[in-house]
């Protein structure tokens, strides 16, 4: 893969608030990711400068090697910006609001007539194409303006909170036209509050606080540093006292911080909840240690630690 964006030490302030702070980071083409952080953290201004709405203070932004600096028209070419709220376009039709934007980009009306039609297809609202935009759902017109955002095939998609206020199914269907999309050979950088998205998503995510980039990995890479250990569930009958089991499990190698886990419905049950530092065959080997220590085990599963734990190690200024 070759890199699409380079950030360099990106800095914007407003008044005595810095919004981003000596921002650094590299995409790659055909990437989904995923930039996330706490309200105030400094994802939109960072996008709004990547688009060219805003000038940095300090550092340059780099999209296919054009300077969003000095090249911002080749920038604007190469990348499609669908910010949080959809625009002022409401009496126009659907038909018409992808003619408009097709207009605004040259492109000639017999090749906009058959691009319209393409994308109508692929976000799949052709039978609104004669409704005004008003009378659109929130999921209809996020759909919308993902096509609007494709009018000129660009090679970078740049969306700002694409699934906020959709219900379930329209965020599941937002999610899917994205990964179409992505399928085409588009990188798409995303903002959202959605951790379950982002998880779902994206090939790499980003974590910012307080106009840092705190955490940069794939899933795998942030739950390995920043939460090393694997919660272990190990449910025992009652044939032994509970405090008895306790002390054995919690004097097994890699096996940290043993506690009761209430709300099971079996009183005949004690289980324990347990962090656990190691890999599977280490894992596979605590089990065989507990069976040989004669412990009844009836219940042993781990239970996979989602972003949002992630996302709080990150933002509670653990990351250095």
């Amino acid at each position: 893969m070759s890199t699409i964006v380079e950030f360099r030490e990106l800095s914007k302030s407003f008044g005595r608030r810095k919004a981003v702070d000596n921002f650094n980071l590299t995409i790659e083409e055909g990437e989904i990711f995923g930039l996330v952080g706490p309200n105030g953290a400094g994802k939109t201004t960072t996008m709004r400068m990547l688009v060219t709405l805003l000038q940095p203070d300090a550092g340059e932004i780099l999209v296919g090697g054009h300077s969003i600096r000095n090249a911002p028209g080749e920038v604007r070419n190469l990348i499609g910006f669908m910010p949080d709220n959809f625009g002022v376009y409401g009496e126009m039709t659907v038909q018409e609001y992808l003619d408009f934007f097709g207009a605004c980009y040259n492109i000639p009306a017999p090749q906009r007539v058959r691009l319209i039609n393409d994308l109508l297809e692929l976000v799949d609202i052709t039978h609104r194409r004669d409704d005004l935009v008003d009378t659109l759902s929130r999921g209809l017109k996020q759909r919308l303006g993902i096509a609007r955002v494709l009018i000129h095939d660009p090679s970078l998609l740049i969306l700002d909170e694409p699934a906020s206020g959709l219900d379930p199914r329209a965020r599941i269907e937002i999610r899917e036209l994205l990964i179409e999309i992505a399928r085409l050979g588009k990188t798409i950088i995303f903002s959202s509050h959605i951790l379950a998205d982002v998880a779902e998503l994206c090939s790499r995510v980003g974590i910012m606080e307080s106009g840092k980039l705190v955490a940069l990995g794939t899933l795998d890479q942030l739950h390995q540093r920043l939460l090393p250990h694997r919660l272990v569930h190990v449910g025992l009958l009652n044939s032994i006292p509970a405090d008895d089991a306790r002390a054995v499990l919690a004097n097994l190698p890699g096996v940290n911080n043993v506690r009761p886990r209430e709300g099971f419905i079996r009183t005949d049950l004690t289980v324990f909840e347990a962090e656990f530092i190691g890999e599977d065959d280490a894992l596979h080997g605590l089990l065989a240690q507990l069976l040989e220590k004669n412990l009844p085990v009836v219940h042993f599963s781990e239970e996979r630690q989602d972003l949002e734990e992630v996302f709080m190690r990150a933002t509670r200024g653990i990351v250095s």
